[in-house]
Order: C-alpha cells, then sequence, then structure tokens
C-alpha cells in the first residue's frame, strides 16, 4: 500500500505539473496537441506502472526512487529538468502566438514515434529486473547481454531518445525543437559517467562491452 500510495502520489503531480507547464503559458486548455501528449505520456505509464505494481514492485520502487548520489549526474538530471521546463513552455507559448505551424496529422505521426519508444521502454524493463533511475551497481547484479541488450549497451537511453526528442512536434511546435538539442548531450554525459562505474564495479562488463560495441545507436555511436 506504501507503495502504491507513493506510485499514485508521483503519477498525479506529474499530469498536474505537465498539465500546467502547458496550458497556462497557452493560456487555455483548447490545446489539442496538449491533450494528445498528456495522453501518450500518461496512459501508457499508468498501465506499466499497474503491471510492475503486480509483477515486479522491486523494480517499480527502483524507478521511483531518482535521488542521484554522484555530483556528476546530478547536474545532468537538473540540466534534463530544465530542458523539460524549457520545452514545454516554449511549445505552448508557440501555440499562443503562433510562432510556427505544425499540422494536427504530423503531431500524431510523432505520437506514434513516443509509442514506439515506449515500447522498446517496457521491453527493456521487462529485459532488465536491476534497472533504476540512478546510477549504481546493486548487490548481485549481473550483465543483461540478452534482447535490446545484444544491439546496443543502454537501450533504456535509446527508448528516452525515441520519445523525448518528438515531443515538440506533438505540442505542434517547431521552435520546441530548441531546448531539446540538450537532451542527447546530457545522455551522452551521463552514458560516459556510468559506464566508467559499470566497468570498474560490475563483473563482466568489459567483456560484454567488446561483444556489444554501440553504446545508444546502431552503427552510430
Amino acid at each position: 500500500m506504501k507503495l502504491l500510495f507513493s506510485a499514485l502520489t508521483k503519477f498525479v503531480i506529474g499530469i498536474v505539473l505537465v498539465g500546467a507547464l502547458l496550458f497556462l503559458p497557452a493560456g487555455t486548455i483548447e490545446y489539442e496537441q496538449a491533450w494528445l501528449l498528456l495522453g501518450v505520456l500518461f496512459i501508457p505509464m499508468l498501465m506499466l506502472g499497474a503491471v510492475l505494481l503486480i509483477k515486479s514492485p522491486e523494480l517499480l520502487a527502483k524507478r521511483l526512487n531518482n535521488k542521484e548520489k554522484q555530483r556528476a549526474q546530478k547536474g545532468v538530471v537538473g540540466i534534463s529538468a530544465l530542458m523539460f521546463l524549457a520545452t514545454f513552455i516554449v511549445s505552448a507559448l508557440d501555440f499562443r502566438f503562433v510562432w510556427s505551424h505544425v499540422p494536427f496529422w504530423t503531431s500524431v505521426v510523432a505520437s506514434v514515434g513516443f509509442l514506439i519508444g515506449y515500447g522498446i521502454y517496457a521491453e527493456v524493463m521487462r529485459e532488465n529486473a536491476y534497472l533504476s533511475r540512478t546510477i549504481e551497481v546493486q548487490e548481485n547484479q549481473k550483465v543483461i547481454s540478452t534482447g535490446m541488450y545484444k544491439i546496443v549497451r543502454h537501450p533504456m537511453y535509446l527508448a528516452t531518445l525515441l520519445m523525448f526528442l518528438p515531443m515538440p512536434i506533438i505540442l505542434g511546435s517547431i521552435w520546441g525543437l530548441i531546448p531539446t538539442l540538450i537532451y542527447p548531450i546530457a545522455i551522452i554525459i551521463r552514458i560516459k559517467n556510468e559506464e566508467k562505474l559499470l566497468s570498474a564495479e560490475l563483473d563482466g562488463y568489459e567483456e560484454y562491452k567488446t561483444k556489444t560495441k554501440y553504446r545508444l545507436i546502431p552503427f552510430i555511436w
């Protein structure tokens, strides 16, 4: 019950916060693309959370914990949070003052890309029971090298790129794309820092790196 309460509290706060960041700058609740984003963001989140609560409450608890211990990673998390704030606010202001125009069908296509990223996200969570929102090596942790982990070493970050980069297009904004350019940079910094820790503290990770050569995007990096 404590885990359920914590999950529901964060879920509701998330809806209220994102809704406020979109509808207040937009000056109206008649912002179709904002409702579209809220739907593709929070409906799958609710479904995934319910599945984890029933089948893997330990993993849900790990995903709810976002308190980074490393100073460098706290900075990355802070930068990412500012990126989301800027993306939502700029996109909403773009809608309000019509700085750019994105057809609604384009927002729908971007939403499909977002949901594909969410599907990868869910698959990675099914594959890896050690997933945590903070960078750490857990007790008895083992290297996962199956499924998506055969393709890239950090499929969860690939999923978040597919989810977060289309957000401004879902919101109908071209200008909102500018703040999102920060996110890939933040992810690269986070991956490099994470791999240093995993190479030093997780048995078998160096061998895994020789088998799965690409960190984030197949055949590129």
